[in-house]
């Protein structure tokens, strides 16, 4: 286990609150390989008022990377951290279930499962760890660069097509556990994915 904080005080009760939560997450996995938490106050000029962020990421055995995390704005982090913190262990929680589920025969077969959606990165700020994903609807969904599996956040360019899981907070839209599908002119799509359409407007500049 590994617990990082990133522009925030360590505290202690943070410390015995996240290794009590990771611990619960063995009671829905037995797989869990290690698990990283990260506490962070958002340096980011696109959402006023930096909000606070928990980001829980589980690598399990063959399945690689889950990521789940939780924002929000808060005036006092002693007491409104906790609910940030335990929104983002719940979300892995309900990862764990689903992948357990799996493991043990418990869902149906892959091919009846919902595929989560894919959408085309239009604008990236590489310096500051974000961008903005646009799916097929033209939805715009923002995603910091921890959401981004396999760390792969520097691969990604304008055009790239990827999957991701979608959430919406006070926020407003924002996209977690993103898989790169294919670059621009890059062949190899996935499953049947070569005559996806590009949404409109994904030809924007980078913001770089």
């Amino acid at each position: 286990m590994e617990i990082n904080y990133q522009h925030v005080s360590r505290s202690e009760w943070i410390d015995d609150y996240v290794k009590s939560r990771v611990a619960k997450l063995e009671h829905f996995s037995r797989d869990i390989v290690s698990c990283r938490v990260v506490i962070e106050q958002t340096q980011n000029p696109h959402r006023t008022g930096n909000p606070y962020r928990a980001l829980v990421e589980v690598n399990l055995p063959a399945k690689g990377e889950l990521v789940a995390e939780k924002s929000d704005k808060v005036t006092d982090p002693q007491v409104q951290l906790r609910p940030i913190i335990r929104g983002a262990f719940e979300a892995m929680e309900k990862q764990l279930k689903k992948q357990s589920a799996k493991r043990d025969g418990k869902v149906k077969h892959h091919n009846d499962e919902p595929i989560p959606p894919v959408a085309t990165v239009v604008r990236l700020f590489e310096k500051d760890g974000y961008g903005f994903l646009k799916s097929l609807s033209g939805e715009e969904f923002y995603f910091h660069k921890n959401a981004v599996l396999h760390h792969d956040f520097d691969r990604l360019t304008v055009g790239t097509r990827v999957r991701f899981e979608p959430d919406e907070g006070e926020e407003g839209l924002h996209a977690s556990t993103v898989q790169i599908i294919d670059k621009p002119g890059v062949g190899g799509a996935a499953d049947g994915e070569d005559d996806l359409d590009m949404p409109a407007g994904w030809e924007q500049n980078t913001g770089r």
